[in-house]
């Protein structure tokens, strides 16, 4: 049986100060600390103490933190993936929330999401976004590892789950799933039918211990 835990970062710098988060590489908050360390304390209460497991985290700084405050309980040091980061919003980055919301292209009811542009200089499209995230979990799920633990961003989380259920690309245009910061999402495929499950999306039980 293959299990993946795929954990949005708790509260990060950019969440307060409110400016657009993307590739800014904002730090986690103290409440976003104490989070990281539930998060870490919850997984290594439902993952079996004597599995190997691997653990794979976007490399920008408020995953970082997260994951290697979950690779310290678990004894292990985690891989860092540029590809698992959050959406690049381009020169929004870092600005206030205001400013991206005036200059924002929301995409067309119909027609071609997945390509939009969003009228930001450098922002990432959905396409590129959602293309480089399934490349990294085609590498993950190339690994031998039972248990994984994917540290990545909220947006991100979408396209981590429709790679994992085999969703084609060019069928993404609609889907969002939304889970909260800090969150736990749980996967599993089992050894007899081969069949991957989403077992529970965006759980946030463990911070309210």
């Amino acid at each position: 049986m293959r299990s993946i835990h795929v954990v949005t970062h708790p509260e990060a710098s950019h969440h307060v100060e409110g400016v657009v988060g993307g590739w800014h590489d904002s730090v986690l908050t103290p409440d976003g600390l104490r989070d990281a360390a539930a998060i870490a304390r919850a997984l290594r209460a439902e993952i079996p103490g004597e599995a190997e497991v691997d653990l794979v985290s976007s490399d920008l700084l408020r995953t970082r933190r997260t994951a290697e405050e979950i690779g310290t309980l678990f004894g292990v040091e985690p891989a860092w993936d540029p590809r698992l980061r959050e959406k690049s919003y381009g020169e929004a980055e870092g600005r206030p929330q205001e400013w991206l919301d005036k200059r924002f292209v929301p995409p067309p009811a119909t027609g071609d999401r997945m390509g939009h542009d969003e009228g930001i200089e450098g922002a990432e499209t959905r396409a590129v976004f959602a293309s480089r995230i399934y490349a990294a979990m085609e590498e993950i799920l190339s690994r031998p590892y039972e248990h994984q633990i994917i540290v990545t961003h909220g947006f991100a989380l979408t396209f981590v789950v429709a790679s994992w259920i085999g969703m084609p690309p060019e069928s993404l245009g609609h889907v969002n799933l939304r889970a909260a910061s800090g969150s736990i999402t749980h996967l599993r495929e089992d050894d007899f039918f081969h069949n991957r499950q989403l077992v529970r999306l965006g759980d946030t039980r463990h911070l309210a211990l």
